[in-house]
C-alpha cells in the first residue's frame, strides 16, 4: 500500500505531512510576490487566495511541508495526487520552494525523494507545471522529464489554468 503522506528524507531535504498548525510558518514563503510570478496563480502571495491553496493542500492528504535538512527550516511543500492504481501512476506538483532556496540542490533532492519514493510503487510519475513557468519546465526536464501533454487544470477553489502535462517513467528513472 502506496502511504501518501510519508516522512521522508535525503541529505539536503526531508519531507513531512502538512498540518493545519503550518499555516503560518509556510504563508510567510508563499507571501513573496515574486515566488508566483511565473505561476499560472500569480495571486498566491495574498494570504485570502493562499489559505484557500492551504485548505486545498490540507484536503488533498497528500501535502508535505519541506525542511531544510541543515538549517532545519521550512523551505516549501510540494505533494503528491492523482494516485491511479489502474495505470500505476501518480502526479507530483504545487510545488514551491522559497527564493533563498532557488538555483540550488534543494528543488533536485525535493524531486528525486519524491520520485523515487513514488517509483516504490509506480511506474510512471506526471507533473502538472504551468504554461508560463518556464523555470519549472527547465528544471522537471533536466530530470529527464518530457512533456506529454497540455491540459486545463482546476485548482482546488481557483480557476482552471493551462498547465504542460510532464512525465518520467520508471524505467528511464532507473537507467540514470
Amino acid at each position: 500500500m502506496f502511504h501518501l503522506q510519508p516522512s521522508i528524507q535525503n541529505r539536503l531535504v526531508r519531507i513531512q505531512p502538512l498540518q493545519s498548525n503550518d499555516f503560518e510558518a509556510l504563508y510567510a514563503i508563499a507571501s513573496d510576490p515574486l515566488l508566483w510570478k511565473q505561476h499560472p496563480n500569480k495571486d498566491r502571495y495574498i494570504r485570502a487566495v493562499f489559505e484557500i491553496f492551504f485548505e486545498g493542500a490540507i484536503a488533498s492528504g497528500g501535502a508535505f511541508m519541506v525542511i531544510d535538512n541543515e538549517q532545519n527550516i521550512p523551505i516549501g511543500s510540494s505533494r503528491f495526487y492523482d494516485m491511479d492504481m489502474d495505470n500505476k501512476s501518480i502526479t507530483i506538483g504545487y510545488t514551491f520552494i522559497a527564493r533563498d532556496h532557488w538555483g540550488g540542490p534543494f528543488n533536485k533532492a525535493l524531486k528525486t525523494l519524491m520520485i523515487d519514493y513514488a517509483f516504490t510503487q509506480f511506474d510512471t510519475v506526471h507533473f502538472h507545471i504551468g504554461a508560463q513557468n518556464i523555470r519549472s519546465q527547465k528544471s522537471i526536464e533536466r530530470l529527464g522529464a518530457k512533456k506529454i501533454k497540455e491540459l486545463e487544470v482546476a485548482y482546488y477553489g481557483e480557476p482552471s489554468r493551462l498547465n504542460f502535462i510532464y512525465k518520467i517513467d520508471k524505467a528511464n528513472w532507473e537507467k540514470k
